[in-house]
């Protein structure tokens, strides 16, 4: 039963035009990934509309393609300028740029290419074999545990975000209030529209997507002064030795673990992992001491960890639809705009799309080798752009975004307003990934609160009394109370402390 969805997802993958777009979006997720103030997020926010006339398994794939590319590309930079193109490749400039200070670019490179390959390609295939786990998970589904489940997936707001936990709770409020907007489901009855016929059906996601993503971003780079960088000089990249391999294998297959696991973890994501990565690599290094001066074990334990990651996230994105990373949300909003249901029914009724974004994800990893050996020298030059005109090309983008969805000018309104709302969040620490994710998961949290209270004759208790939904809401006070009990816990007693 496994191998046929298998097979038909394999196969929905070969169409010529396909792999045409899929290694065009994977050039275009370097170069995303390698300009200043860029990212995977903000690409895929940017290039979501775009895809909306396309078909579910090329627009998703195009999407998830850009969220590797970038997240790939951004050791280009932090290897040759100590610039992280992406905040996940922030560990790689410990090492990468001391590396190619004294004349080993290339060597530096071709580690990252070789542990990106091998971190995603790992953490892709651990994502192939939970998937029939899943499958089996989703005849125990009914609205009582996707409410729960969906709860879950909010209390982790709390830690998705760059802000404090309060700060994160709040601004993830902010969205599920922008998720009342619009018709109620069951009683039809029009909220929040102020004589807006459009806002009947709620506020978009991609609008809201554009401006809190790329238009706040386009704001905040406003702000900063162009720094000058000097690219160091590299001849070719080069494939790492034996002798690099015998030191790093280890650290490869240990990070692509700790990124594969850590991607999964709802609210986590490959920044997190790379960090955890590059520490364990440290930690379990024989030369400790030579991190942060040059170690090639440092460049491959962020890098493994951070590109397995990627696909790690896309397990609570399909499986529970719960991003599992800031760009896994915008491709969850993706998948919903094209009327696909995430959740554990994807692997049942839905398996061939879902191993289809498998296999793409898959063939993308295998394509860094080549882009990476390739091309990095030449990528690595984009991050000279000019900000006085990367800019303006990111804002007509976003305008041409957010209007071509519905041909409506109040998604452009709504895409700045968004944006201007995102600035002043992030000028004030409060990040606006929580926002985002709350009006995703604010409509699903409704919806389902509502069935469930139809299943249940009214009587919300008996969710309490289902297996299933009963864990959920347990681990839902465990994410919100759990880390202040534990510091309670495990905090000395002062008293004690100084002998009295």
């Amino acid at each position: 039963m496994l191998m046929e969805p298998l097979f038909a997802g394999l196969y929905a993958l070969m169409d010529p035009q396909l792999l045409v777009l899929l290694f065009a979006a994977t050039l275009g997720g370097v170069i995303i990934g390698a300009l200043p103030g860029l990212n995977a997020t903000t690409g895929a926010a940017l290039l979501l509309p775009f895809t909306i006339t396309m078909d579910p398994i090329p627009a998703i794939a195009i999407l998830t393609t850009i969220y590797c590319a970038a997240t790939f590309a951004g050791a280009i930079t932090a290897i040759l300028i100590n610039t992280p193109g992406t905040s996940a490749s922030a560990t790689t400039c410990l090492d990468g740029f001391p590396m190619a200070q004294r004349g080993e670019a290339g060597r530096a490179l071709g580690m990252a290419t070789v542990s990106s390959t091998i971190g995603g390609i790992i953490s892709i295939v651990c994502l192939m074999m939970a998937a029939p786990l899943l499958a089996r998970m989703a005849y125990n589904f009914a609205p009582p545990e996707y409410f729960a489940l969906t709860v879950f997936g909010i209390s982790m707001l709390a830690t998705i975000g760059d802000g404090t936990p309060m700060k994160n709770i709040i601004a993830g409020s902010l969205g599920i209030l922008l998720a009342t907007v619009g018709k109620d489901l069951l009683t039809t009855v029009e909220r929040f529209t102020f004589g807006f016929n459009e806002l009947s059906e709620g506020i978009g996601f991609v609008p809201v997507m554009i401006g809190v993503f790329g238009i706040s971003e386009l704001l905040v780079q406003a702000e900063r002064l162009q720094a000058e960088r000097k690219l160091i000089q590299m001849k070719a990249i080069k494939l790492p030795s034996r002798e690099d391999y015998r030191k790093v294998w280890k650290t490869i297959l240990r990070s692509s673990g700790i990124g594969t696991f850590i991607g999964i973890l709802p609210a986590e994501g490959a920044t997190v992992a790379s960090m955890i990565g590059y520490n364990e690599a440290r930690r379990w290094s024989k030369t400790p001491e030579e991190f942060g001066k040059g170690a090639i074990e440092g460049i491959a334990g962020s890098e493994a960890a951070n590109n397995s990651a990627t696909g790690g996230a896309m397990v609570p994105t399909l499986a529970l639809g719960i991003p599992g990373s800031p760009t896994a949300a915008v491709i969850l909003a993706g998948l919903m705009v094209h009327g696909l249901q995430p959740g554990p029914t994807m692997f049942t009724e839905q398996a061939e799309f879902a191993y289809a974004i498998f296999w793409a994800m898959l063939l993308v990893n295998v394509m860094f080798i080549f882009v990476g050996l390739f091309g990095a020298k030449i990528f690595a030059r984009v991050t000279f752009v000019p900000v006085q005109i990367l800019w303006p090309i990111v804002f007509t983008f976003s305008i041409v975004g957010a209007y071509a969805l519905d041909q409506s000018m109040l998604d452009v309104y709504i895409a700045l307003v968004s944006g201007v709302i995102g600035y002043f969040m992030r000028r004030f620490g409060y990040s606006v990934v929580p926002l985002a994710i709350g009006l995703i998961l604010g409509g699903m949290l409704e919806k389902r609160l509502g069935q469930s209270l139809i299943m249940l004759d009214d009587q919300w208790w008996l969710m309490f009394t289902r297996p299933l939904s009963l864990l959920f809401f347990l681990l839902t006070i465990l994410a919100l109370f759990g880390p202040y009990f534990w510091r309670l816990f495990t905090q000395r007693d002062p008293l004690r402390s100084t002998g009295e």
